[in-house]
């Protein structure tokens, strides 16, 4: 092979390299960012229910706590 070749070869080998490293990155930082929104996802559930709770458990208006039409 002339060294043309070799050298166009050990170019294409370099950056297959890099971009496998570069994939391999870029899908463990999705991986990480996934887990992370999962916990998030819950988190927001969790205080969402808790709220709910907190809410129910207030004394609100009722019906009787309302002025007249009149005012």
């Amino acid at each position: 092979m002339s060294e043309q070749l070799i050298a166009r070869m050990d170019e294409l080998e370099t950056r297959l390299a890099f971009q496998d490293d570069t994939i391999q990155a870029l899908n463990d930082a999705v991986s990480r960012q996934e887990l992370e929104l999962e916990r998030l996802r819950r988190a927001l559930e969790l205080l969402a229910r808790r709220q709910a709770d907190l809410a129910a458990s207030m004394p609100g208006e009722t019906e009787d706590d309302q002025p007249p039409p009149h005012y």
